[in-house]
C-alpha cells in the first residue's frame, strides 16, 4: 500500500505547480482591468459679479477632479477616493473660490488686457496689478450658481451620470496642523444606473511585507500625453511592485506602502494581488509632513481591503458579485488554454452584458483571429512528461515497495544506540561467516558469536542467551546483509518476537562513526583502515616465510597492503651491503609510499614469517584519506614518524 500512496503523492507533486499556476499574472490583471473605470468630478457654474463698471454673469471654465473608481459589485456600485468626488458632492469653499478667480480673470482681467492689446502672460506684472484691483472689488460680492456633475466613463467610451451613496471624507487639517473633526478614510461609494458590469472581488488576508501588487488606473500623464492619441480608446494602465510597509495617518488609520508607481489620476484606483483580488484602494494622500495632496514616487500607499469591507457595511453593496465575470472569466480561462470555440461563445457573452469594453474587445478578436487561424500546436511536452513521470513513478514506486517490504526488519545503527540509551539493552549478535570473523579483528562492543551454519542447521545450543521478546540485533559483513538476514529469520521461526538485521552491517556500523573493539592489540592506522574494509570482497594475498612481497625498483601497480596475520621486513641495500630498515606487524602498511610517490618500490619487502596482506589500490587509499579524517591523521603521523627516524639516521651516518 506504501508504494501506491507514494505515486499519488508523485502525481499531485506533478499536478500542484498547474494548480499553483491555474491563474497567470497576465490572465489576473485582464480579469481586474475592465472592471476599472475613470472618474470625473465637474463642476460649472454661472457667476455674476461687478468688476465696476456693472454687474455681469459669465460661465468660466469648469472645475475638474479627475480620478480611478472600480466597480466592486456588479449591479451598478463603484469605489474611489472621497477627495476624487468631494468638488462636486460637498462643493468645499475653496472650489467655489476657484470659480470666482477664473470668472474675474474672464470678466474683468481679459477685457483691460485686451483694451491695452495685450494677453495673459505677455506683462505679467500688468496682468498681477490688474488681477488683484480686480480681486479686490469683485470676490466678496461675487455670487456663484453651481451646477456639480459626477460622471463615470467605462473603457468603452459610455458616460454614465453617477450619484454618491456613502461618502468618507477625506484627510483634512486645520490652520494649527491639527487634524480636523471630520478627518475621514477617503472612500466614497457611488451608483450609476442598473445594468451588468464587471466587478472585483475583495481580498480575505492581509498584505505582507515584499506581496507583488499591480495599480491599475488612469494616471493623466497618460491621459493628456502630446505624444498619444487623443481619439483613442480608453484603457487602463497597471504599475507594478510590492508591499514595501505599513504606515497610520495622523487619527491611527492603517496604510499600505507599497513601491509600484502612481500619479494624479491614479487616486480612488484598485490595487490587486497576483490573483486579481483587491489588496486595497489607492490614495493620492500622503503622510509627508503631514500634509495632503504630496505624491511621492516610490512611496504611495493604499487603503486596506479590510477598511473597505468596513466602509461598505450597511449598504446594499454584494461585494464581488457579477454576472458578466463569470463569462469574462470562462472566455480568459478557454483562450489561454487554446480552447478558442468556447472562448468566442464566452467572451462573445460577456461583451453582450457590457458592450466594447477595451479588454474585452481585444480578447475577443485575439480568439476569433486564432479560431479562424489556428496556431501550429507544440508538442504535448507537458503530457508526455507527465506519462512518462507517471510511468517512472509507478516503476520507482513498486521497487520503492519491495525495499520496504525488504528493510521492514531492518535497523540503523543510530536507532540501535537509541535503543541502548532507552533502557531495551539489546543483544547484539555477530552472524559472520567462519572466514569473515577469523580474518577481520574487529566486533561490535559485546556482541555474542553465532556461527550461521549452526543457526540454519537448526542446533539447539545455536541461539543467543536472550529473552524471547528482548531485541535483538544481528550483523555481518556479507553485501546486502544476506547472511544476517537468513540468521534472522531462522531465529523468529524459533520464537524470537524482536529480531532485527543491522543495516549497512558492521561497516555501516564503523561509517556511522560509532565505537568498535579489536580482537587484538593493532597500530591505531591498521585500525581505522579495517574500520572502513569491512565488506567481505577485498582481496587478500598470502606468502610463506622468507617469499619477497616486491622488489626495490619494481612497479608499484597501483597497490599498497595492510598486514593481517604475521610479520614483514623492509630491507634496502646501500653500496652493496644490505640493511633492514623496519620490520612491520598486523595492522600496519606496507608499500604506501610508492602511491604517494607515483614512483618504483624504493625498498625491498620480504616476509619474515608466513603473512596474509589485504591490497589496498591507489583509488581506494585516496579516498580514505578525503572522506576519513582519522585515515588521513593517522597517515600524517605515520609520515612524520618517518621522515623524523630518516633524518636522525642521516644525522648519526655523518659522524
Amino acid at each position: 500500500m506504501k508504494w501506491r500512496l507514494i505515486l499519488v503523492l508523485a502525481v499531485l507533486a506533478i499536478l500542484a505547480p498547474a494548480a499553483a499556476s491555474a491563474v497567470t499574472l497576465q490572465e489576473a490583471l485582464l480579469l481586474a482591468k475592465p472592471a476599472v473605470a475613470l472618474v470625473t468630478a465637474e463642476v460649472r457654474a454661472e457667476v455674476t459679479l461687478n468688476c465696476g463698471s456693472g454687474t455681469k454673469t459669465v460661465r468660466p471654465s469648469p472645475f475638474i477632479e479627475t480620478g480611478t473608481g472600480w466597480f466592486v459589485d456588479g449591479r451598478g456600485y463603484l469605489i474611489t477616493n472621497g477627495h476624487v468626488v468631494d468638488p462636486a458632492h460637498r462643493l468645499p469653499l475653496w472650489v467655489i473660490h476657484e470659480l470666482k478667480k477664473m470668472a474675474i480673470d474672464q470678466a474683468c482681467v481679459d477685457p483691460v488686457l485686451r483694451a491695452q492689446g495685450l494677453v495673459r502672460g505677455q506683462r505679467p506684472d500688468i496682468e498681477d496689478s490688474i488681477r488683484r484691483e480686480a480681486a479686490a472689488r469683485a470676490m466678496s460680492t461675487a455670487q456663484v450658481t453651481p451646477r456639480p456633475l459626477l460622471s463615470v466613463l467605462l473603457s468603452s467610451g459610455v458616460s454614465l451620470p453617477a450619484e454618491v451613496v456613502k461618502f468618507s471624507p477625506p484627510p483634512g487639517f486645520d490652520a494649527n496642523g491639527k487634524p480636523v473633526a471630520d478627518f475621514g478614510r477617503d472612500l466614497a461609494l457611488l451608483r450609476v444606473r442598473e445594468g451588468i458590469y464587471p466587478a472585483i472581488r475583495l481580498g480575505d488576508r492581509d498584505a505582507r511585507i515584499g506581496d507583488p501588487v499591480h495599480i491599475i488606473g488612469f494616471p493623466g500623464v497618460v491621459l493628456s500625453h502630446e505624444l498619444l492619441n487623443k481619439s483613442a480608446t480608453l484603457e487602463a494602465s497597471v504599475t507594478n511592485g510590492a508591499v514595501s510597509g505599513y504606515k497610520q495617518d495622523a487619527i491611527g488609520q492603517d496604510f499600505i506602502q507599497t513601491d509600484a508607481a502612481a500619479a494624479h489620476g491614479n487616486s480612488g484606483g484598485p490595487v490587486v494581488g497576483d490573483d486579481a483580488m483587491l489588496i486595497g484602494v489607492l490614495t493620492a494622500t500622503t503622510l509627508s509632513g503631514g500634509s495632503s495632496g504630496t505624491i511621492l514616487q516610490g512611496f504611495n500607499f493604499v487603503i486596506p481591503a479590510r477598511d473597505v469591507k468596513k466602509f461598505l457595511d450597511g449598504t446594499p453593496v454584494r461585494p464581488g458579485e457579477s454576472r458578466f465575470n463569470m463569462a469574462w472569466m470562462a472566455g480568459l480561462d478557454a483562450l489561454f488554454a487554446d480552447r478558442y470555440a468556447t472562448a468566442v461563445a464566452r467572451l462573445r457573452e460577456a461583451n453582450e452584458m457590457q458592450p466594447d469594453l477595451t479588454d474585452v474587445k481585444h480578447a475577443l478578436a485575439e480568439a476569433e483571429r486564432k479560431l479562424k487561424n489556428p496556431p501550429p500546436r507544440p508538442f504535448p511536452w507537458a503530457w508526455a512528461t507527465l506519462g512518462v513521470t507517471l510511468l517512472s513513478a509507478g516503476i520507482y514506486g513498486g521497487m520503492i515497495g519491495r525495499r520496504l517490504w525488504k528493510n521492514r526488519y531492518r535497523i540503523v545503527p543510530a536507532q540501535v544506540i537509541g535503543a541502548i540509551e532507552s533502557g531495551r539493552n539489546p543483544k547484539l549478535v555477530d552472524a559472520r561467516t567462519k572466514t569473515d570473523f577469523e580474518t577481520s579483528p574487529l566486533r561490535l562492543p559485546g556482541a555474542v558469536r553465532l556461527d550461521p551454519d549452526a543457526v540454519l542447521a537448526g542446533r539447539p545450543d545455536a541461539e543467543p542467551r536472550a529473552e524471547r521478546d528482548q531485541l535483538i540485533v544481528v550483523y555481518d559483513t556479507t553485501p546486502n546483509e544476506a547472511t544476517a538476514e537468513k540468521v534472522s529469520h531462522a531465529l523468529r521461526a524459533r520464537g524470537f518476537k524482536s529480531v532485527r538485521i543491522l543495516k549497512g552491517g558492521l561497516g555501516g556500523w564503523t561509517n556511522a562513526r560509532l565505537p568498535v573493539e579489536s580482537k587484538s592489540h593493532m597500530p591505531s592506522i591498521g585500525l581505522e583502515i579495517y574500520k572502513n574494509l569491512t565488506l567481505g570482497d577485498l582481496e587478500r594475498r598470502t606468502f610463506k616465510a622468507g617469499e619477497i612481497i616486491f622488489k626495490e625498483g619494481a612497479d608499484a601497480k597501483g597497490e599498497a597492503f595492510l598486514i593481517h596475520t604475521g610479520t614483514v621486513q623492509v630491507k634496502r641495500t646501500f653500496d652493496g651491503v644490505e640493511k633492514l630498515l623496519s620490520t612491520l606487524g598486523e595492522g600496519e602498511l606496507v608499500g604506501e609510499l610508492a602511491l604517494f610517490r607515483e614512483a618504483p618500490r624504493s625498498a625491498d619487502a620480504i616476509a619474515a614469517t608466513d603473512v596474509e596482506l589485504i591490497v589496498i589500490n591507489n583509488d581506494r587509499l585516496d579516498w580514505l584519506m578525503q572522506n576519513r579524517p582519522q585515515v588521513a591523521r593517522e597517515m600524517v603521523r605515520r609520515l612524520s614518524e618517518w621522515v623524523v627516524r630518516t633524518d636522525r639516521e642521516r644525522a648519526l651516518s655523518n659522524r
